[in-house]
């Protein structure tokens, strides 16, 4: 009770039926039961709305960090649909919550070899078989944050498409700090000391967060900065390497400038508190972030997909807005994403999204908690 009324989440977000018997029932059945419903449920809303045919697909890809069945998620989607025999197809695993952001990285390089194609992206993590019911609080804070949840987004290297598509995809930014010991080790499945398996955090996690986010961002920003902010970070950058200066701050760019739209990684409070306040970003732009969190939890690697789609509920997305998605996940790692809108955004025409109930409730007013 303590962890849930510290985590920011509200009344409205979804388990598992696994996880609505006492005690929870993780069987392999359920685990299948909760895949079809997140997995079909977006696919078909996807297409009904674009008015497309399976058949379109080219590339299928599908990422799911703790759940991964044989046959795959993505021969079961394939079974599903009788999608073509030719459809190539791709499973991730174990990826942890930026799974996302590296399926859509692989989709954008076989988009570039295999040309006026489409690929099918599907994210997910199917939290049944993670229903850990120990005792031991490192492992407890993630089993009180994740949700039900799932985004399919489908992208083209189709030029005729262009006018039709929400978004270009500009760069895509990967960090993988897997060679650091601590970081390797700050989010792991494991067992407890009774038997039980779940996934632990260690104490070092938001400090491990920090640094990745920091590499990702020193790649990054030569990529998006204007040359004014380039010019600042370079002077910063010598000023403190050859001066061997203590006094001098590193230098943190206005990506203010740059961003007209964040979606961090709903991971929990913790999480978007601290990027908020690496990154000095105001209330409103991790607005969509803190009721994402509110509303459907920590939906993992999907969670940026709802945050996206609570901007575009809000009608504030616009031509030409930019928006960096921001993903972290075991290893660890640090994922970024940065998109290009090509036209408004009208919620008349592309609908609420996971929003369609309860937009007009949010944004919600979250408490600030006391540590007793």
């Amino acid at each position: 009770m303590r962890i849930l009324e510290k985590a920011g989440l509200g009344d409205e977000t979804a388990l598992p039926i696994a996880m609505q018997f006492l005690p929870p029932q993780p069987t392999l059945n359920f685990a299948y039961d909760e895949s079809h419903l997140v997995v079909f449920s977006t696919i078909d809303e996807l297409f009904h709305k674009l008015e497309l045919n399976l058949d379109c697909i080219d590339i299928l890809i599908t990422n799911c960090s703790i759940f991964s069945p044989s046959p795959s998620l993505s021969s079961m989607i394939v079974n599903k649909y009788k999608l073509k025999s030719s459809i190539k197809t791709f499973s991730l695993s174990g990826m942890g919550c930026s799974a996302s952001a590296i399926s859509i990285d692989l989709a954008n390089r076989l988009l570039q070899i295999w040309p006026n194609s489409y690929a099918l992206v599907v994210s997910t993590e199917i939290i049944t078989p993670n229903c850990y019911i120990g005792s031991e609080r490192s492992m407890s804070v993630p089993a009180c944050l994740f949700r039900v949840g799932c985004s399919s987004i489908l992208l083209t290297s189709n030029w005729a498409e262009r006018c039709r598509a929400k978004y270009q995809l500009l760069n895509v930014v990967r960090t993988n700090n897997c060679a650091n010991n601590k970081a390797y080790k700050s989010v792991t499945q494991e067992e407890d000391v009774e038997g039980k398996i779940g996934i632990s955090l260690s104490k070092d996690l938001m400090f491990i967060a920090g640094e990745t986010l920091k590499s990702n961002i020193t790649s990054l920003g030569p990529l998006v900065l204007p040359i004014s902010e380039k010019l600042k970070f370079v002077i910063n950058f010598v000023s403190r390497k050859f001066l061997w200066s203590n006094t001098i701050r590193p230098y943190l760019p206005h990506f203010n400038k740059v961003f007209d739209h964040f979606c961090i990684h709903a991971g929990g409070r913790a999480v978007i508190d601290e990027i908020q306040k690496n990154l000095s970003l105001s209330a409103q732009q991790v607005e969509a972030s803190r009721m994402t969190l509110h509303r459907f939890g920590n939906t993992s690697s999907s969670s940026i997909w709802y945050e996206l789609s609570y901007i575009e509920a809000k009608g504030r997305m616009k031509k030409g807005d930019r928006v960096w998605q921001i993903a972290f996940g075991s290893g660890f790692k640090c994922n970024s994403m940065v998109w290009k809108c090509n036209r408004n955004v009208d919620t008349k025409i592309d609908g609420h999204g996971p929003w369609k109930h309860c937009i007009h409730r949010y944004p919600v007013h979250i408490p600030d908690f006391q540590k007793l």
